[in-house]
């Protein structure tokens, strides 16, 4: 069957979930021959969307990423919008399968013709986020979705990378952390713009409070964000369905935020040259593990014969050489 882009998009656009399956399977397939025609894809949409809003939703697992989103992505719908989820799982360092098991705890969301819920599994990428999550966040955006959610794998510090992809981050805690708080507060201040402990009823109730009090006061020892924004800190239960609609106000809130000082712009800016050079480092790793040379290097390292950071060395090197000459030759 011809391949036509714009058939594809205006299917889309009228709503057909199965092609908007397929365009999503396209642009995150590894063939290279999908490539230009992933390529063309995204090309078609037209300019980006401005009215777009990306959330990023972070935390350890087992925090309720998924339940939260659920009930989060329902309050989006009520509000008029249509709402995109893309959930990242975590890829087996053997296998390279994933279980895929977020869109089973996303039961409103699944159920209803205004969202779309798509597990991608990050197949090794780094950052909590699959290599092309940005660009399917794209093709979502230019065909009509005007909320995306992105779950990340939930896995450490790595996480932050979902802030060079979303414009709100939302950093979930678990009630009790205690003494973890220490340990997390410094990376959550950094980049989540509103935070959120969850599993805030019943039994759990009470330590879900006081880890928000202690989140709260831990904030007003560090100086105020550059852009003026405070973060918001609340207590919420997906269970229950508390907390959502302040969850709800404080991302809105956030947007607002950043659209009315034209600072929405300039960190999208930001990011797009962020994820320019996050490309470029994963993508030359790649090119070089796969290399002829890349056995001979591994083996010298392994026996001990040279030392990582000279091989290492070598080898950065030898890329900004061959870079500058095809540059100087108009490569």
């Amino acid at each position: 069957m011809t391949f036509d882009p714009q058939a594809w998009i205006d299917a889309m656009r009228a709503g057909d979930r199965a092609t908007l399956g397929r365009a999503v399977s396209l642009v995150e397939s590894a063939r290279a021959d999908d490539r230009p025609k992933a390529a063309a894809l995204l090309s078609a949409l037209g300019p980006a969307r401005v009215d777009v809003h990306r959330v990023g939703v972070t935390g350890p697992p087992g925090v309720g990423k998924s339940t939260l989103i659920d009930r989060l992505g329902v309050r989006t719908l009520e509000a008029g919008h249509r709402v995109a989820v893309l959930a990242v799982d975590p890829s087996s360092e053997r296998s390279g399968g994933s279980i895929l098991g977020d869109k089973t705890r996303m039961t409103r969301l699944v159920a209803d013709p205004r969202a779309f819920v798509r597990p991608s599994p990050s197949r090794g990428a780094l950052g909590g986020v699959a290599r092309r999550t940005r660009e399917v966040m794209r093709l979502l955006e230019g065909v009509g979705y005007d909320r995306v959610f992105v779950e990340t794998v939930g896995v450490g510090q790595s996480e932050a990378l979902v802030a060079q992809l979303t414009d709100t981050v939302v950093g979930l805690l678990s009630p009790g952390i205690g003494d973890g708080l220490q340990g997390v507060k410094r990376g959550l201040l950094e980049w989540v713009d509103v935070a959120a402990v969850t599993h805030a009823d019943g039994p759990q109730a009470e330590a879900a409070e006081r880890t928000r009090r202690q989140f709260e006061a831990a904030l007003s020892l560090f100086e105020g964000r550059d852009d003026g924004w405070r973060v918001t800190v609340l207590a919420v239960s997906s269970t229950e369905g508390t907390g959502i609609d302040a969850l709800f106000e404080a991302v809105e809130a956030h947007h607002r935020h950043l659209c009315a000082g034209g600072r929405l712009p300039a960190r999208r800016a930001a990011q797009r040259v962020r994820w320019m050079w996050h490309l470029v480092e994963t993508g030359l790793v790649e090119r070089l593990r796969s290399s002829s040379a890349a056995a001979a290097w591994e083996a010298a390292v392994a026996g001990g014969e040279v030392a990582p950071e000279t091989v290492a060395d070598r080898i950065v090197r030898q890329c900004a050489e061959t870079l500058a000459g095809a540059v100087e030759h108009g490569a």
